[in-house]
């Protein structure tokens, strides 16, 4: 999980500088995932575990769930559609009282997005950093926010756009628009791709991370253990060879 998931980053990062430099050059490009409409109605997807005993990676998401729910509720329940990736996200939805949505590869908000059934769509999951990091995301996902698109560390690095020119010399057929008409939904579900499978891996390292800290607290449990043990048998031979020097003085 740890090796698909940095094998699969630094093709989305790719991807993503590739779009973003089309995007912020002065090209005549009309597309429906970057037109900012306003919010009436807003598309969560959640990504989570089918299982527990992952400490609190759940807990983080329901709780990121719950917050994101709140800060749509004056759009009225039916409004905020929830996409549960994972048992444990699907369950939290209906006891808040959702129907979830079918995911179905979570494809289907981009139909909706299209169609103008749905105004924005946000995904919350967790980013694999290390073994003992695992973070908790909640980025926009439609519409296509270019300030988002490419994290931190990329930003600087990115191609430079200048004069409203395209700063890589690409070589493009057969045009640019219709390159950016295919590379966006490209890019968009191969992001939700990338968000499943560092998910997966976060859950593997927080499992582990948790089974780790179980492990160690039940050695130290039984380590007490045996010391009160040891202590009360040896406390139980000295009274016991106390009675028999007792009982020989008499």
């Amino acid at each position: 999980a740890q090796g698909a998931i940095e094998n699969m980053l630094p093709y989305q990062r790719k991807l993503n500088k590739i779009l973003t430099n089309f995007l912020s050059a002065d090209l005549p490009i009309e597309s429906p995932y970057i037109k900012a409409r306003e919010v009436k109605r807003v598309a969560i997807v959640a990504f989570s575990s089918n299982t527990s005993l992952c400490g609190a990676f759940n807990a983080n998401v329901i709780k990121m769930l719950l917050q994101t729910v709140g800060e749509f509720r004056t759009l009225g329940q039916d409004n905020i559609l929830i996409f549960p990736v994972g048992k444990k996200v699907d369950e939290a939805a209906k006891r808040l009282g959702f129907q979830p949505q079918e995911t179905s590869a979570t494809r289907s908000d981009m139909k909706m997005y299209i169609a103008g059934e749905i105004d924005r769509v946000e995904l919350i999951y967790h980013h694999f950093k290390s073994m003992g990091v695992q973070i908790l995301l909640r980025e926009t996902y439609l519409p296509i926010d270019l300030t988002h698109l490419v994290d931190g560390e990329e930003k600087e690095k990115e191609e430079e756009v200048q004069g409203g020119e395209i700063a890589n010399d690409y070589i493009i057929e057969p045009s640019a628009e219709e390159l950016i008409a295919n590379l966006i939904p490209t890019v968009l579900s191969q992001k939700l791709f990338t968000a499943a499978v560092d998910s997966n891996a976060s859950e593997h390292a927080a499992r582990t991370l948790a089974m780790q800290v179980a492990t160690d607290n039940a050695n130290e449990l039984i380590q007490d253990l045996t010391k009160q043990y040891n202590k009360s048998r040896q406390q139980a031979i000295t009274n016991e060879l106390l009675d028999i020097v007792g009982g020989s003085m008499q």
